[in-house]
């Protein structure tokens, strides 16, 4: 399996999640920055990035050492003894990203059997809330067909304040390729 997040597998999860270049507070008043980073990810977010924007590549670098270091091991685990593509490992890792449960997945146990068809109907398991379904079927397209979504761009959110809520309708897009070639090529 490759050990590597490469600039395809960064700009894969970066597409999902929204980019947000200073300290905001949750949907449940979490304070959260980056690409969905908190404190309790061992990077301490409050109150370093509270009024304080940083580079996109600052907000890459730390993103991927917090995928790296709290990602990556559970994958690596979840798949121990068998060999992942750059395009499982991204779609893997967008998946744990996002849900926390690739150890108790369905889908990986189905895939390492050998359960190919029921490993991708599987995946689609997770699909709660409904809003996740496009981005669940973009990792089952990416693990199970080597199809990658991401263009290389990233949507970029503003803070609101005085409620450290993030703009939604501050959604521009911003071009994360050449930054993360830098970083990881």
């Amino acid at each position: 399996m490759t050990n590597l997040i490469t600039p395809n597998v960064a700009a894969e999860l970066i597409s999902h999640e929204g980019i947000v270049r200073e300290a905001y507070r949750d949907s449940v008043g979490v304070w959260t920055w980056s690409i969905g980073i908190t404190s309790s990810s061992g990077h301490k977010v409050w109150p370093r990035y509270v009024d304080n924007p940083q580079s996109l590549k600052r907000c890459f670098e730390v993103f991927e050492w917090v995928v790296r270091n709290n990602y990556l091991p559970a994958v690596q685990q979840a798949f121990a003894g068998h060999t992942l593509t750059e395009a499982q490992l991204g779609a893997a890792l967008s998946f744990h990203y996002n849900t926390g449960g690739i150890k108790k997945a369905t889908w990986v146990k189905r895939w390492k059997a050998g359960d190919v068809s029921g490993a991708k109907k599987a995946i689609m398991n997770w699909k709660k809330p409904e809003e996740i379904i496009p981005r669940r079927k973009k990792e089952q397209a990416l693990f199970f067909e080597g199809v990658w979504s991401n263009n290389g761009t990233g949507t970029e959110y503003k803070v609101r304040k005085p409620s450290y809520l993030p703009d939604w309708s501050s959604a521009t897009s911003v071009s994360t390729k050449a930054i993360l070639d830098d970083l990881f090529g």
